[in-house]
């Protein structure tokens, strides 16, 4: 017999995945502009890498538009290394910290041209320059398929709306997530809410109105017109 806890905890899993589920279909017509960032950079572990660094403070389309501006000069490390860093950081403007990121990804090419492989673990990517933890996640779950849920500013914000989490820092949201959801589902989560967060769940003025989680969620505006 199931601990009251169990059951708890599967009741928990089931609306959690029953809402994911419910917020992944509602977006895809409203084309949310992750969905388009994320195909134009499936291509190799290198490129998502390099794009996921980009996209860090900066806005999808940006990083798309500069991205592809970048891997039209260069699209490989060996090619990358023999861009001066200006040129990168030329290449890549007006992405937020674009000086930064090019000195980073000059030392990302550096760093991966001495390395046996590409690395596929949290704790290889790591150890890259200007990968932190929602980075390396991302590139685990787009680049290699792995189970890993990135935590940015709008799955931190959409997780504790929804009463998902209640942590106060990313990697304390991302621990509860991966409890709350079971392990098929994690790299589900950060497309769908990051999504949602683009176009309807925003930080200021969501449109609660109009949600398709507006009669469930416990930090809904349902009296509010959708803005």
């Amino acid at each position: 017999m199931r601990s009251s806890s169990t059951a708890k905890t599967s009741r928990a899993e089931f609306r959690a995945v029953r809402d994911l589920e419910a917020i992944r279909k509602f977006i895809v017509p409203l084309s949310p502009p992750v969905t388009s960032f994320e195909a134009s950079i499936r291509s190799t572990p290198f490129r998502i890498l390099v794009s996921v660094l980009l996209s860090a403070r900066t806005q999808d389309p940006v990083t798309e538009k500069a991205a592809a501006r970048l891997f039209a000069i260069a699209d490989t490390t060996g090619k990358m290394v023999r861009l001066p860093e200006a040129e990168i950081a030329r290449l890549i403007y007006p992405v937020g910290f674009y000086r930064t990121k090019a000195r980073h990804i000059l030392g990302i090419c550096q760093a991966l041209g001495k390395a046996e492989k590409f690395p596929d673990t949290l704790e290889g990517l790591l150890k890259l320059p200007g990968i932190g933890r929602k980075s390396a996640n991302l590139v685990l779950s787009l680049a290699f398929g792995q189970p890993a849920i990135a935590v940015d500013t709008h799955v931190f914000r959409i997780s504790c709306r929804l009463g998902w989490a209640k942590g106060n820092t990313p990697v304390q949201v991302e621990k509860e997530l991966e409890a709350l959801f079971p392990k098929n589902r994690w790299s589900e989560v950060n497309q769908a809410l990051v999504g949602f967060g683009q176009t309807i769940c925003r930080p200021i003025h969501p449109k609660c109105g109009i949600c398709v989680l507006n009669r469930i969620c416990p930090s809904a505006e349902c009296n509010k017109n959708p803005n």
